[in-house]
């Protein structure tokens, strides 16, 4: 367990120190940035990065705030409403993927033996299929889960 509390808060403390995102913000804008038009409803995006639907739009309010993001009202139902990455969003998003990079090959590849990153690639995204099998959000939005990841690409498992 101590891995499960200690990393995740040492990537969120790089993030938001080297690119003024929390992993919670990084997470929301990388999930828009794969989305069809980069839009996703409320509670898609809520199910996509594992927040409460509370959670999710306070987070999104202060992206918006921040230029990152704009909700819209669906076409299909005025009732739901989407949120859609600006262009601001989407830069920020690639300045703050190096920073995420280095932070997880700083906190966990780099303290790594080479020959342990394959087999560790491989067993994490064994895990993340069939945690992703069981979740119908997936699915309903026409994602797939992605190819696993082989030893020459290790960005993958980031």
């Amino acid at each position: 367990m101590r891995i499960v509390t200690a990393l995740p808060s040492r990537l969120d403390t790089d993030l938001l120190r080297g690119a003024g995102l929390t992993a919670s913000a990084y997470t929301t804008l990388l999930q828009l940035s794969e989305a069809p038009n980069h839009e996703l409803r409320m509670t898609d995006l809520a199910r996509a990065t594992g927040l409460s639907a509370s959670r999710t739009s306070r987070l999104v309010d202060d992206l918006r705030g921040r230029g990152l993001v704009t909700k819209v009202a669906s076409s299909a139902d005025a009732r739901t409403m989407r949120a859609r990455m600006t262009t601001n969003g989407m830069a920020k998003l690639r300045f703050a993927r190096p920073v995420h990079l280095e932070s997880v090959r700083r906190r966990l590849i780099n303290n790594l033996d080479a020959s342990s990153v394959g087999p560790l690639a491989d067993a994490l995204s064994a895990v993340a299929r069939q945690l992703e099998r069981g979740s119908r959000w997936r699915t309903h939005l026409g994602i797939s889960p992605p190819d696993p990841p082989t030893v020459a690409s290790k960005r993958t498992i980031i």
